[in-house]
C-alpha cells in the first residue's frame, strides 16, 4: 500500500481543506500560510478561494507547473497507479469526482506515497501539478 496517514490541518479537522493540506504537504508550507496565501489569490481575483482556478493559479505563483494525465483509460488509471509511474518528487493530484466524497478532491504525492487523511489510492485523477526540486530552482 502506498498510503499514508497525514492531517496537516492544525485543528486536526477534516473539513474539506484537503487544497490546504495537499499543498502545505507537497510545498513544505504551513496549513496557515496555504491557507492565507489561497484567500488572498481569491481576494485578487474576485473568486471564492475554493474555485479550482484559484488555488491553480496560486500553485502556478509556488512554482508548479500543471500536465494533464493521457485519456487512453479514464477509468482505469488510479492514485496508486500514479505513484508507481513517479516514485520520486513532489505532486498534487486533481480528483475531479470521488466515490467518497462525491465532490473534487487534491492529494499530495511525495516521493511515490500518497499523504492523504482517507485511502484515496483507488481514484481516478484528472490532472496533476508537479513540482521542481528545490535544489533545481
Amino acid at each position: 500500500m502506498r498510503w499514508k496517514y497525514r492531517n496537516l490541518n492544525p485543528l486536526n479537522k477534516n473539513t474539506g481543506d484537503c487544497v490546504i493540506r495537499a499543498i502545505a504537504y507537497a510545498s513544505g508550507q504551513t496549513w496557515d500560510d496555504v491557507f492565507k496565501g489561497i484567500a488572498a489569490k481569491g481576494f485578487e481575483m474576485a473568486e471564492m478561494p475554493s474555485w479550482n482556478r484559484v488555488w491553480w493559479e496560486y500553485l502556478k505563483e509556488e512554482g508548479f507547473t500543471r500536465h494533464q494525465i493521457p485519456d487512453k483509460c479514464p477509468d482505469c488509471y488510479s492514485v496508486e497507479d500514479f505513484c508507481r509511474e513517479h516514485p520520486y518528487g513532489d505532486y498534487i493530484l486533481f480528483i475531479p469526482y470521488t466515490s467518497h466524497e462525491g465532490s473534487g478532491h487534491a492529494v499530495a504525492i511525495h516521493d511515490g506515497f500518497y499523504i492523504d487523511t482517507w485511502d484515496s489510492g483507488q481514484e481516478v485523477p484528472m490532472c496533476y501539478w508537479e513540482r521542481k526540486n528545490r535544489y533545481d530552482i
